[in-house]
């Protein structure tokens, strides 16, 4: 039977991704800004700004098996650049826009046999990392929401995070935009590479499956070794 999955923002980069490997199979849903990339697909794409709107007002199933929170950020910037207001929309964008999706769509997840819930965040929460602040901050919450949320709704719901290190997506484009850059951020990770959308996207779905139906609460670290590994 297909299961009703739905990617916020979900349109480009590794939601796009999620996306190609689950139509054939599920029935997609993306809530995003724009359609993007996602017009190549048979899904069902609904206009939502995760800032702005509402999403108990979108044509959304009575019943998800699968959710999947995609919007992020790169912010990177040495503290004292920083101000409160750009904590405040790191913490909008990555985690309190996410409470109240999850918040307004809980009674849809209930209605599936054991759901399953798919944030993100990054490396540099476990390992601390120059300019990372405020991202960190943001997505250290959504981890501790996550755990919290998995225990709450156990075993009705399954809630676990993909933290990934650098990954090559419109998202990282600044950080990506040479050869020369690629190849400084590539030699910081044991597997001398940064990641693929496909990386990413493929751990996604695998917690999005039956396959990983043990798991929950999980901070499952996507980052070609840098979190766990010293070969300096």
């Amino acid at each position: 039977m297909k299961k009703n999955i739905l990617l916020i923002g979900g349109s480009t980069g590794i939601g796009f991704e999620i996306a190609k490997k689950l139509y054939k199979d599920d029935h997609i849903f993306i809530a995003s800004r724009n359609k993007g990339d996602s017009e190549e697909l048979e899904i069902t794409h609904l206009e939502f700004d995760v800032l702005k709107d509402d999403i108990s007002s979108l044509d959304l199933p009575e019943k998800l098996d699968g959710l999947v929170y995609c919007p992020g950020s790169i912010n990177l910037k040495p503290f004292k650049m920083l101000k409160t207001k750009d904590f405040e929309e790191e913490m909008q964008l990555n985690f309190f826009g996410l409470i109240n999706v999850v918040n307004a769509l809980i009674p849809k997840l209930k209605e599936a046999d054991k759901a399953s819930l798919v944030f993100f965040s990054t490396v540099a929460v476990k390992v601390g990392m120059p300019f990372h602040t405020s991202v960190a901050a943001a997505k250290g919450a959504v981890e501790g929401f996550a755990k919290s949320l998995a225990a709450e709704y156990a075993p009705n719901l399954r809630v676990n995070v993909i933290a990934p290190s650098l990954t090559d997506t419109p998202l990282a484009q600044k950080l990506l935009n040479n050869d020369k850059k690629k190849e400084k951020m590539s030699d910081r990770h044991p597997l001398k590479r940064v990641g693929t959308t496909n990386d990413i996207a493929s751990i996604a779905t695998f917690l999005l499956s039956d396959d990983s139906s043990w798991m929950t609460g999980q901070i499952i670290g996507v980052d070609g070794g840098l979190s766990t590994l010293n070969i300096s």
